[in-house]
């Protein structure tokens, strides 16, 4: 896997790993927390989730400018993992207002701002070497596994932590009930009736005080959260460990001034650049807000504007073809971005709202981690024996034997019917990508030998086609479903009351899970090719800076996440999914219509 990489490969590697861990810890149960805790709506839930996700990644351009300036990228590496760790900690603490969970989650998004682009700049800087730049593409794939080992394990880590603190306050896990506590609090649920009975179920026993197990189950529903996020803390230790105990195997660089010929470039932007940026940010900021009602929004896209005009300024004649073609391809990352990263926010709604809660013992292998590793494990052996070697053969064949005995008794000993939890659907995004990055590592390799692989921004170009057709098959799922709008109406008195999702209108888990497949191969289509992309043609004086405007402009698409919250309750589910769609479509049309100037910036052609 490793032949031809460098051994700074694998610190990158493990110290994502770790870091991951606790990032999708966060996307897997933020909303479901922050809506748990403190009863919030999808559409405030939303907003809140899309302005952490904004951070993260804007807060990349922070940590560019600081790693570009000093060239110390190693050492604003390891402060972001400490300050993560910190944010962490704020995270778990139970009980604590929303103010303290918000300034908690700033803490997060800083630290990960100092720390992942600057990351991904290292990792670039180690393949700028000429023995090591013909793998770049594939090093970045390896990297971008590393991060989904860690974010594979962390929805079954939080679900079990939840689930066991729950336990130990004598209840038992419903993703529903949550909303319903409230609802019943706030005067506000009309089927009292369907309360009870889960109230009951989840009890093990008769609930005379409906007001009484509301509060108490709210309670331990969200401190079985807290101590999940803690978790996430012991993984940042992890992450940490290991980055001071290797980062000696990572490139240190130099200052750099490069030649240019009289065409001196300057060191900052100059005073005109900035006025001019803050102009369009404030000209930006004032349309969304007169259009949208919506001053965040402007901000974070006259901030994305406002970058856009610095780099054109203070980038030279030479430099700024490079620029231009990187800011063309960071406007489709913002589309796209805003359409996958519906995984955390209205795809766990539809999870939690739309899916059975209960499946058959097959269908449970994938819900549970002890199985779903066995499963693997017996996968992996049956692929081993269609090697070569006769070593490999056997050892897969034991394998397959081996493991596929233990999956086989998982399965005879599970219920005819058992409960799933809404969280499990974020593993299988990060499972998808660490079992399809090879495989598609192949088919580049193969195309490669025989002089017929895509290039760069050809690849980016098909994963946006790709994602349109994973919301397609949510889109279809949804069909003939009751909408969240559908559900809501105002009595007699004039209050606004709700009823929960029928179940007639849950649909079995494979629609998500096939959604999450096809919008897994269009992650790897787009998102290590395009930190691939981002390395090999940012200017050597920007590298940290644009691989900071490759988060800013995920942030912005983090940012836009609040559409799909703002039309949860207000279009009908196939019309959601239908404004992804189009995204997706317009942003490849966008992409081939300007694919010769991209690969003419890569040196794909002259």
């Amino acid at each position: 896997m490793l032949k031809g990489h460098p051994k700074g490969l694998l610190v990158a590697f493990f110290s994502n790993m770790g870091e991951r861990f606790g990032f999708y810890t966060m996307m897997a149960i933020l909303v479901l927390f922050l809506q748990a805790r403190y009863g919030l709506d999808e559409k405030i839930a939303g907003g809140y989730y899309s302005w952490f996700y904004f951070g993260i990644y804007a807060l990349a351009l922070l940590g560019g400018i600081l790693a570009d300036a000093t060239r110390k990228y190693k050492f604003v590496i390891l402060m972001g993992i400490i300050i993560m760790f910190a944010g962490y900690v704020v995270m778990a603490i139970p009980g604590k207002a929303l103010a303290v969970t918000l300034i908690g989650l700033f803490t997060i998004a800083l630290g990960n701002g100092l720390f992942k682009g600057n990351l991904q700049a290292v990792v670039g800087q180690m393949y700028d070497n000429p023995i090591y730049s013909k793998v770049r593409d594939s090093a970045f794939m390896i990297f971008y596994m590393g991060i989904n080992i860690g974010a594979f394990f962390a929805p079954y880590a939080a679900n079990g932590v939840r689930n066991w603190f729950l336990r130990t306050q004598g209840f038992e896990h419903d993703g529903s009930l949550p909303a319903m506590c409230h609802a019943y609090t706030n005067g506000t649920l009309e089927d009292v009736s369907k309360f009870q009975e889960l109230a009951d179920k989840v009890s093990g026993k008769i609930i005379p005080d409906l007001g009484a197990f509301a509060h108490e189950y709210v309670e331990a529903f969200s401190k079985g959260y807290n101590y999940a996020f803690g978790i996430a803390a012991a993984a940042m230790v992890i992450s940490l460990v290991v980055y001071l105990s290797f980062n000696r195997l990572l490139p240190s660089v130099a200052k750099i001034v490069p030649k240019t010929n009289g065409n001196k470039p300057k060191a900052q932007a100059n005073v005109i650049s900035f006025l001019l940026a803050a102009g369009l940010m404030a000209v930006t900021s004032f349309i969304f807000y007169f259009l949208m009602d919506d001053v965040a929004l402007g901000m974070a896209v006259g901030l994305f504007v406002g970058f856009v005009a610095i780099m054109i300024q203070i980038s030279t004649k030479a430099e700024r073809p490079s620029v231009i073609a990187l800011i063309l391809v960071f406007i489709v990352v913002v589309f796209f971005w805003m359409s996958f990263h519906q995984n955390g926010l209205t795809l766990t709604f539809f999870a939690r709202d739309y899916t059975v809660k209960e499946v058959a013992p097959f269908t449970n292998i994938f819900f549970n981690l002890e199985s779903i590793l066995a499963f693997i494990g017996s996968v992996a052996g049956l692929v081993m024996i269609f090697r070569k070697k006769t070593a490999d053969r056997l050892i897969g064949g034991s394998m397959f034997i081996v493991f596929g005995a233990l999956t086989y008794y998982f399965v005879s000993n599970y219920p005819a019917s058992n409960p799933i939890a809404p969280e499990i659907f974020q593993s299988f995004n990060p499972l998808f990508i660490v079992s399809l990055t090879f495989p598609v590592m192949a088919v580049f390799t193969f195309l490669r030998k025989r002089n017929m692989e895509p290039s760069t921004p050809k690849k980016i170009g098909i994963g946006m086609v790709i994602a349109a057709v994973g919301f397609v098959i949510v889109l279809v799922a949804s069909l003939n479903l009751v909408s969240p709008h559908e559900l809501q109406f105002i009595d007699a008195s004039g209050a606004t009351k709700f009823n929960p999702v029928p179940d007639t209108s849950r649909v079995v888990p494979y629609w998500l899970i096939s959604s999450y497949l096809i919008l897994t191969i269009a992650e790897l289509f787009l998102s290590p090719i395009g930190l691939s992309f981002v390395s090999k043609v940012a200017p050597v004086r920007f590298q940290g800076l644009m691989q900071g405007g490759w988060l800013l402009a995920t942030a912005v698409g983090n940012k836009l996440l609040f559409v799909g919250s703002f039309f949860w309750g207000k279009l009908d589910l196939w019309q959601l999914w239908t404004i992804f769609i189009i995204c997706c479509i317009l942003s490849a049309v966008f992409i081939f219509a300007i694919l010769k100037r991209l690969e003419i910036a890569t040196g794909f052609r002259k």
